[in-house]
């Protein structure tokens, strides 16, 4: 949907699209595709960056104001399609500068509210990770051990790692 509406964009303003990217799921650190995108507009090779929403380039201020400015330096222009802005003029900077603070206000926010149902999720005894497999055979590892087994061999036995045996047996002994 974001895609064809944003090709239909640049059909209505006669551009030409010479690079496309998508990027799923590329969260807040490593995006390759849009740095491959801004290596094109500091070649000369795009005129124009046009994306969905603002959020989708920047994922704070300040990275989302370093890459405007960037852009602007390089001579290339920015649109984004869903809050109508054009920042070729000083209006559509200043609200995009706007829609950023908003948008990393947001991220906040939920990022806060995850981190609260996480701590209340602990105070009324939920276990949070990853579900214990290896630990729920500490008692055969222990058993199997005494009866003279290898770590291989006990491992090999109950279908768990060399690894998880060696971590009950020393966490055992650790214990006396």
């Amino acid at each position: 949907m974001q895609l064809r509406a944003l090709r239909e964009y640049a059909a209505r303003r006669d551009w030409t699209i010479t690079m496309q990217i998508k990027e799923v799921g590329s969260g807040a650190s490593q995006r390759t595709m849009r740095e491959k995108l801004i290596d094109a507009a500091r070649r000369r090779e795009i005129d124009v960056v046009l994306v969905w929403r603002l959020d989708r380039w920047g994922r704070s201020v300040a990275d989302l104001l370093a890459t405007l400015q960037e852009l602007e330096h390089l001579g290339v222009g920015f649109v984004s399609l869903t809050e109508a802005l054009d920042l070729t003029t000083p209006a559509g900077r200043a609200m995009a500068g706007l829609l950023a603070v908003f948008a990393e206000f947001e991220r906040e926010v939920l990022r806060d509210r995850v981190r609260a149902g996480l701590a209340h999720a602990r105070a009324n005894g939920k276990r949070l990770g990853r579900p214990l497999t290896a630990a729920l055979h500490a008692d055969q590892v222990q058993k199997l051990r005494r009866s003279g087994l290898s770590k291989s061999q006990i491992a090999r036995q109950l279908h768990i790692g060399r690894t998880s045996v060696r971590r009950i047996l020393s966490a055992s002994s650790a214990k006396k």
